[in-house]
């Protein structure tokens, strides 16, 4: 009977180790996930764990997360805070960025001593790329004007992300794209005539608008006067075509009248000629009559 107890007790001991065994296992093992890597810090130096796991020794392990997923960041620039372009107009525009921690040993490490667990609150996270990225925007506006920013808003977009993703490289971040959603003009109330950029820029707007006024005034009075010229020579030409009209009318008219005055004289010149011969006729007659009656 001892014996067996004492087997039995050593089973349950084992079963108990093994429990604690993988009790501790699975509370020291730390793995990574898709949206969260983590860097361990401490014994044995550092060790970055994108994809798999590690163990962690309290006290003398600490570990940092990193978030793995994509940043959506909208950035809108308007009214007084609209970007001031090398021609010195103001742009209103409305982008978004997209930047994450890219699944690179060195670039999450990198975030893990610069960004910290912010890397998991996407609001702490904007309050760090939020500047730079503004300012990578007004830096490119201010070396392009209005028109090529439109023109070439490719371009624009290209050089935005080399200037933004440069600014964050030091932060483990990567950006990913950017997109120009939106570009206008800021209107021209929101320009202030004190500040030196908006005065130069509010002098170019007025003198474009004047002259598209003006352009728009003189296209309008040459359509009137084009208009007006069309319908004066549609006039003449319709005067031309009616006395043409009454010269052929005359004229016909006047042909016919001739056409018969010239039958009526035909007619009366050839009574008269058929009378004379019919004259000639009875005087030859008669003149036969008394040629005869002097013969006998």
């Amino acid at each position: 009977m001892t014996r067996g107890a004492d087997i039995i007790a050593v089973i349950i001991l084992i079963a108990l180790a093994i429990a604690v065994i993988v009790y501790l296992l699975h509370w020291l093992y730390r793995r990574s996930s898709k949206e969260v890597s983590f860097v361990r810090t401490g014994m044995f130096g550092e060790k970055v764990i994108i994809s798999g796991g590690a163990f962690v020794l309290p006290i003398i392990h600490n570990i940092t997360q990193v978030g793995m997923r994509t940043l959506s960041l909208t950035i809108k620039r308007a009214g007084d805070k609209s970007l001031i372009t090398k021609d010195r107009m103001r742009a209103e525009l409305v982008t978004e960025f997209f930047t994450k921690v890219p699944p690179d040993k060195k670039a999450v490490s990198t975030a893990a001593q610069t960004l910290g667990n912010r890397t998991l609150d996407p609001e702490h996270l904007r309050e760090v790329v939020q500047g730079r990225f503004a300012d990578a925007l007004g830096e490119v506006a201010a070396n392009m004007t209005l028109d090529e920013i439109q023109e070439n808003r490719g371009q624009f977009v290209k050089e935005v992300t080399k200037i933004a993703d440069e600014s964050i490289g030091h932060t483990g971040l990567a950006l990913e794209t950017v997109s120009l959603i939106s570009l206008d003009q800021t209107p021209i109330e929101q320009f202030n005539p004190a500040n030196t950029f908006d005065s130069q820029g509010l002098t170019q707007l007025t003198e474009q608008i004047e002259a598209r006024k003006k352009k728009r005034n003189d296209i309008t009075q040459d359509t009137k006067i084009s208009i007006e010229n069309k319908n004066l020579e549609t006039i003449q030409k319709e005067l031309e075509i009616k006395k043409n009209e009454e010269f052929s009318r005359y004229k016909q008219e006047r042909e016919i009248a001739i056409q018969k005055a010239n039958e009526r004289t035909e007619t009366i010149k050839q009574r008269s000629e058929r009378e004379r011969e019919a004259e000639e006729a009875e005087i030859r007659s008669q003149e036969e009559i008394e040629v005869a009656k002097i013969s006998q």
